[in-house]
Parts: structure tokens; C-alpha cells; sequence
């Protein structure tokens, strides 16, 4: 997030919180700010218009309702929460205090997901039918610290993954969801939390989504996308290199540590390199009467009766769907646009999340039928 934070006209980075020391005196260091060991001292100061919250996933709704009395606008990262209830009482103390609170990043953020919703929108390739999203990843085996290994805490993909595509789903449907079937896999004992997922989701109007996620480091969907990573930088294929470099770490702590190494502590910022294109979340098909749409690297092919032809999306400043949550969490505090992602749109998502969840345990369809409100795409 970094990049698109500095990169951004309108944001001035000036202050950040952090337990580990080493991650305040690099910050410190490389932005000249002011550093705190707690969210609270940081949402407590009067030099704050704004916080971005990337705490472990147990401590976003502590996090966010600290903000929110402290008078602090909020972008969440994703999983808004762990259970419903947290999601309501964020977005209830949000609202009660008067300050915006944005839910992100996520895929539905991406230029080439708000493109598809615009052309599904002005009924130019006929009426949606059906979507289909299927994403493979070395997800479980890059370094995890404990409790991003143990469902209840919030770890797996269940609450780390499936969130950006539920987020894209409902981005291009625009409407709400009726129904979710899933099964789920734990497929190594070593790291015992959902690792794989494939489900059926159905919109109140009969549209479908098929989702499926693997984070089993085997098969890579950036196969399908040009090998042009998630983030939208090219890649060269590491079937399994994950998996290889995780043996490096003997114990829970070393790989811990590795995790911490991995991040802002350990190595700054993650500054983009090479070409950028736009960001992709696995092999996204979506079927309408007219046509076929998929994203591409640098936009959007549309397959119809004519044949294949390519969209072209603008390129963003840094990474696009980090920019796209900055650009409408800006609109929402200073032009009062409604946010698409805002709390009572995270409960939704963290509903559809949590009965996909429930699901695959109790084996049968779960209806979803109390979201919080319509939504349509701004």
C-alpha cells in the first residue's frame, strides 16, 4: 500500500503504528514521521485526519472502533472482521461518529473489474449470466506466522482470499446474493487450515458464480494471464518455489521471523519495477447474452459473435487497485460520495464468507437473504 499512499496527490503519510521496534525506526527513518507502539496512541493524535489498518485480522474491528472514537476516517484491509457481529458493531461506530470507513483493498478494486461492471451496465454485451473466477496460488506456503495458519484466528483463505472474490463477484453483478455452496480442503496437516475451495453462489436474480481457490503452490492461474502477476508486475513461472523455500525455516518462529522479514520491517517499501500492468485475480470469465469478457493485462477481451477484440484500460499511478481504494476513500471524506465499500458493504461480503465457510462444514446450501441493503455500482 505504500507506494500508492506516497504516490497519491492527496495524501501526506506522517505517522505509523507498530509492536516491532525495528519497523518504527524504519519508518522513521525513511519518512521522518512520528512512530507509536499502540493503534491507540496512534488514532489519539490530533495530527491524524486518517488511519489505514493492516493490523493482524483479530484486531481490526478493536482497531477500527479505536479510530472512530478518536474521530479518524479508516480504510480496513481485508477481512473486515472475523464474525458478522464485529463487521456491525465497525460499521455502527463509524457511523455514530461521523467518519468514513472504506473496506479494502480487494480485486473488486481493479480497472479491469470496473470495466467489465460498466459494460455488463450499459447492456451493450446483453444481460449477465454467469461467472466463473478460478485462482491458484502458493498462498499456504509462504511465511505464516501462527495464527494465519488457524481458521479461528482468521487464517486460511477463507478469510484472507476469498474475500477478493466475493469482492469482484458482487462488483460486476451489482445486486444481492441469495445462496452459497462450497467444499473446502486442509490438505496438509502441517499447515491445518483451508487451503482450497470451490464453490456455487447464486444472485437473488439467477445469475451464478463458480469460485475456485487452491493456495497449494502447484499450479500458478498466472499461467492463463501472460505471466503477469496479481499485482500486475511480469513474472517468470516458480511452480513450487514456495514450497522450496519454506523448508529453509526449522521451526514456527523461524518462519515467524521470515514472515516479519518479508515486510516493511524487513525490507521497505515494495517499490513497483518494470513495465506495470494491470492487476489480475486469477482466470475471470463472465458470460453475458452477447458476449464473453476477460480481463487481460492491460484490459479487457470481449469475445463475441464477431470474433475477440481487446479494451484498453487507462494505466493508474502505482499499483491500480490500491489507488482505486485511496481514490474513493479521498471522495468520500472530502466531496461526500458514498463509498461503494463501505462498512455495511464489507458485512455483506464477510457474510457470503462466513456461510461459504459454514457450508463446507455442515455440507448444504446456506441462503443468504438479510444483506444489509441494494447496492449498485457508482
Amino acid at each position: 500500500m505504500l507506494p500508492s499512499l506516497l504516490a497519491h496527490p492527496h495524501v501526506r503519510l506522517t505517522a505509523a503504528a507498530d509492536p516491532n521496534p525495528e519497523a518504527r525506526a524504519r519508518f522513521e527513518a525513511d519518512f521522518g514521521g512520528t512512530t507509536y507502539a499502540t493503534a491507540e496512541e496512534l488514532c489519539a493524535s490530533p495530527g491524524i485526519d486518517a488511519v489505514y489498518i493492516a493490523s493482524p485480522h483479530q484486531f481490526h474491528a478493536a482497531d477500527v472502533m479505536t479510530a472512530a472514537r478518536n474521530g479518524k476516517h479508516a480504510i480496513v484491509e481485508k477481512p473486515m472482521a472475523l464474525t458478522v457481529e464485529e463487521c456491525r458493531a465497525m460499521t455502527d461506530s463509524a457511523e455514530s461518529n461521523g467518519v468514513v470507513l472504506v473496506v479494502g483493498h480487494s480485486a473488486g478494486f481493479n480497472p479491469t473489474i470496473k470495466m467489465i461492471r460498466e459494460l455488463v451496465a450499459s447492456g451493450e454485451v446483453g444481460p449477465l449470466h454467469m461467472m466463473t473466477n478460478l485462482v491458484y496460488t502458493s498462498f499456504l506456503y509462504r511465511p505464516r506466522r501462527p495464527e494465519e495458519l488457524d481458521t479461528a484466528q482468521g487464517g486460511g483463505i477463507m478469510f484472507n482470499q476469498i474475500p477478493h472474490q466475493l469482492d469482484l463477484i458482487r462488483v460486476i453483478h451489482g445486486g444481492p446474493l441469495q445462496s452459497a455452496y462450497a467444499v473446502t480442503g486442509v490438505w496438509d496437516k502441517t499447515r491445518p487450515t483451508e487451503g482450497a475451495m470451490t464453490a456455487l453462489l447464486q444472485f437473488t436474480d439467477g445469475v451464478a458464480a463458480s469460485l475456485t481457490y487452491s493456495g497449494y503452490d502447484h499450479f500458478d492461474t498466472d499461467e492463463f494471464h501472460d505471466w503477469v502477476s496479481e499485482g500486475g508486475v511480469e513474472k517468470k513461472p516458480a511452480y513450487g518455489k514456495a514450497r522450496r523455500e519454506l523448508r529453509a525455516f526449522a521451526t514456527p518462529a523461524e518462519e515467524a521471523r521470515g514472515r516479519t522479514a518479508s515486510g516493511f520491517a524487513g525490507r521497505g517499501i515494495a517499490k513497483p519495477s518494470g513495465r506495470m500492468h494491470h492487476p489480475h485475480f486469477g482466470l475471470l470469465l463472465v458470460s453475458c447474452e452477447k458476449a464473453d469478457l476477460r480481463p487481460s493485462p492491460d484490459g479487457v477481451l470481449v469475445y463475441d459473435d464477431d470474433g475477440v477484440h481487446e479494451l484498453i484500460a487507462p494505466p493508474a499511478r502505482t499499483y491500480p487497485n490500491k489507488d482505486g481504494v485511496i481514490d474513493e476513500f479521498y471522495d468520500a471524506i472530502v466531496s461526500g460520495e458514498p463509498p461503494l465499500h463501505d462498512g455495511r458493504w464489507g458485512i455483506d461480503t464477510m457474510a457470503a464468507a462466513i456461510a461459504l465457510l459454514q457450508s463446507a462444514r455442515e455440507r448444504r446450501i446456506i441462503p443468504l437473504t438479510n444483506e444489509e441493503r441494494p447496492h449498485a455500482y457508482r
